[in-house]
């Protein structure tokens, strides 16, 4: 089995289709707020938003395949708008796919989501994606007038409007949530074959597989603790819908957390006080209890923190791929106030030794 590199092909490229013998490894953030390597200063917005654009073509130059960029509405994060970080990425870059992770379709509206994606994608020759999902904060849904109890119904009408946009045909549509459609075209369309590449991003929910196995989408697994293993069933269901549903087998793709350096010790000393620092943020918000270091050293050994050393994260990556039958892995590499010069290393290291090492051991 090889596992190339792929190249975009604009005219027949699907990302949801299963390309036989490929693996690809992706790089994910949200443009955490982060602070100076002394420790001294917090980073601004816009800072940080010119940091991201320099990973993302660090990313490029060293052999990732995908560069991921989330959407958030919070000030601990800087990307509320991931196209436009994604084009800034793209302007300088030649090789590398350029997906949401993810665009919260639940608050936004599924005609712009495909027109400014579509851009994208022409711009920079049919390289964009997009991972659609319903998030893990709530911020943006009084932010664009939604109401939370309208959760569930706000996602599953417009991914099934989005669903009818990417055919790039007219589309007829009517629900509660937006006004309807009567045979509108959507423009710009794209090159690619069967649409725009469209992934349903899903944290642990069997309903979540199902629906995106409706559509025919592939399905990305949002692993961010516990054992990968816990979601085989999901994947196993997955495929069991997608040929249900009479689609042709679809991928899966992982979104976990991690972080490399040069040796164990030195990514759990320098990973650690940022990682305490924003669960002891988050649980505080959602009345967990403050995070131990044995719940951390857990995640590093057992859970979803792919961590450590070169040949340490290469061993879990490719664990977490076979055991879940992925074909792609993107790896979350910040975290809170982890400074940009400690992830420009992890992004370094993450191109150059451990995809190479993780190739190999899928092909052993």
């Amino acid at each position: 089995m090889t596992h190339s590199v792929p190249t975009p092909n604009p005219s027949n490229h699907l990302a949801t289709s299963l390309d036989d013998g490929v693996v690809e490894f992706g790089l994910h953030t949200f443009g955490d707020i982060t602070q100076d390597l002394e420790g001294t200063r917090v980073l601004s917005h816009p800072e940080v938003l010119r940091n991201v654009v320099a990973e993302g073509v660090l990313a490029d130059q060293v052999g990732v395949d995908v560069i991921g960029v989330g959407e958030h509405h919070r000030p601990d994060y800087s990307v509320s708008a991931p196209d436009v970080v994604l084009t800034g990425i793209g302007a300088q870059t030649e090789r590398i796919k350029l997906i949401s992770a993810v665009t919260v379709l639940s608050s936004d509206d599924p005609v712009r989501v495909h027109q400014r994606f579509a851009t994208l994608d022409g711009i920079t020759s049919g390289r964009a994606e997009v991972s659609l999902g319903r998030g893990s904060f709530i911020e943006s849904f009084p932010l664009f007038g939604y109401d939370l109890q309208d959760y569930e119904i706000l996602f599953e009408e417009k991914l099934e409007l989005f669903d009818k946009i990417r055919r790039e045909e007219p589309v007829t549509w009517s629900g509660s949530t937006r006004a309807a459609l009567e045979n509108f075209s959507i423009f710009p369309t794209t090159a690619h074959e069967h649409g725009l590449p469209t992934w349903v991003a899903v944290g642990g929910s069997p309903q979540s597989v199902v629906r995106a196995a409706k559509y025919g989408m592939g399905l990305e697994l949002a692993i961010i603790g516990g054992a990968p293993q816990r979601f085989a069933p999901l994947a196993n269901l997955f495929h069991k819908q997608i040929e249900q549903n009479g689609f042709d087998p679809r991928r899966i793709a992982v979104h976990s957390h991690g972080y490399v350096a040069e040796t164990d010790e030195d990514a759990m000393e320098q990973y650690y006080p940022y990682w305490h620092h924003v669960t002891a943020a988050l649980g505080a918000e959602r009345g967990w209890p403050a995070p131990t270091p044995e719940q951390f050293a857990q995640e590093v050994r057992h859970g979803a923190l792919h961590l450590g050393s070169p040949e340490t994260v290469a061993r879990k990556i490719a664990n977490t791929v076979q055991t879940l039958g992925a074909t792609r892995f993107g790896m979350k590499y910040g975290n809170g106030r982890l400074p940009h010069e400690l992830m420009m290393h992890s992004i370094q290291l993450y191109g150059t030794k451990v995809i190479p090492m993780v190739r190999e051991l899928l092909a052993g």
